[in-house]
């Protein structure tokens, strides 16, 4: 399909906690957080009048009790908010076959051509939006964007219950005052290398020309680059292939690294159950992740010569991928996750076998 792709962004407002508003009364208006209470949970979701106080996801909830002693905390109830996203879902799939879920409550939807022929991609976002409201009673804010990376900024633009445009000739204008950090890619780290190079605003960054960004940075220079210049090709996938089959789990206590072979071996058995509902792909890569007990977070990998052919092989490495971790022995760990990862088809592979060849 040539031109111009019409993206569109849809996102949930304060999805859970709105959820939990909309189905108790006595919850609207008041600041929700979503979150077992306790010194290892985390914030799932808060409500915008939480918000106001600082308080967000991913936050520990013990932050969010001190920043907002009044909040009313409700356990999360995951299967409620599937079947609202279902419902959502449902709402898209009226307008396109072609979406692209990130999460239960947002995805992107490409609606260069719509179903109900409708004049424009607004009209589209409009109409979505005027459903979810009125068959869900919650609301959705949406950016609409020649590409992915944009459609995303501008949903937030207008939040809550808005929505935002950019049209092709205003990506230029639209990207150049913006925080490098709204880059796709661009964690704290490489925000603090750009800023150290006098580069804060996107337009800075653009300024800074390819061939300089790809001598400091590599090829990811080139991509910083081309996103500078609102340049994004990846396609909506509506049928996203597994990138990553893992499981993690939570200590009670922080343990050094070499308490976590038991929690290593469990979680190896229940990421490798889930490689094996993958039937004609497999994986190559096998991931070891691990959180302090200040929250830094570190990941170690190895994608051996042939892939690993048995669960047994599979927590040797992931046990061994411990070795590469260079902290002080010291150091107290709050979580540990294992994974498989870089999926490949199975005739991609090389010759020796795949992941779940019988032994001979």
């Amino acid at each position: 399909m040539g031109g111009v792709r019409k993206i569109v962004h849809v996102d949930m407002d304060a999805f859970y906690a709105s959820v939990e508003q909309r189905d108790d009364p006595s919850l609207r208006g008041r600041p929700v957080v979503v979150a077992w209470r306790g010194a290892r949970s985390v914030v799932c979701a808060a409500s915008y009048e939480a918000r106001r106080f600082g308080v967000r996801s991913a936050m520990p909830a013990l932050r969010a009790e001190k920043l907002c002693p009044d909040a009313v905390f409700v356990p999360p109830d995951f299967a409620r908010y599937k079947a609202v996203s279902r419902q959502v879902r449902e709402i898209f799939q009226r307008h396109t076959d072609l979406i692209e879920p990130l999460s239960l409550d947002e995805a992107y939807l490409d609606v260069t051509e719509n179903k109900q022929g409708l004049a424009s991609a607004t009209a589209v976002a409009e109409a979505i939006r005027a459903a979810i409201r009125e068959e869900t009673r919650l609301t959705a804010s949406a950016g609409i964007a020649p590409n992915k990376f944009l459609a995303k900024i501008a949903s937030d633009w207008r939040k809550p219950d808005g929505q935002f445009v950019v049209k092709p000739a205003m990506v230029l204008d639209f990207l150049a005052p913006l925080p490098v950090g709204k880059l796709p890619g661009v964690g704290k780290v490489m925000e603090s290398r750009l800023q150290a190079l006098g580069i804060a605003t996107v337009g800075q960054l653009r300024a800074h020309g390819g061939n300089e960004l790809e001598r400091r940075f590599g090829r990811w220079g080139r991509r910083l680059h081309e996103l500078s210049l609102g340049i994004d090709d990846h396609p909506v996938e509506s049928e996203r292939p597994t990138t990553q089959v893992s499981a993690e789990d939570t200590f009670e206590h922080d343990v050094p690294l070499e308490q976590t072979g038991d929690a290593i071996r469990r979680l190896a058995e229940k990421a490798w159950a889930g490689a094996k509902r993958e039937l004609e792909r497999s994986p190559r890569t096998v991931v070891l992740k691990l959180k302090t007990a200040d929250f830094r977070i570190l990941t170690r990998s190895l994608t051996p010569p042939t892939p690993p052919t048995s669960l047994a092989q599979f927590t040797e490495i992931a046990l061994e991928l411990r070795q590469r971790v260079e902290l002080p022995a010291r150091t107290r760990y709050r979580l540990v996750g294992v994974g498989l990862a870089n999926f490949r088809r199975n005739d991609e592979l090389p010759p020796q076998g795949g992941l779940f060849d019988a032994p001979g």
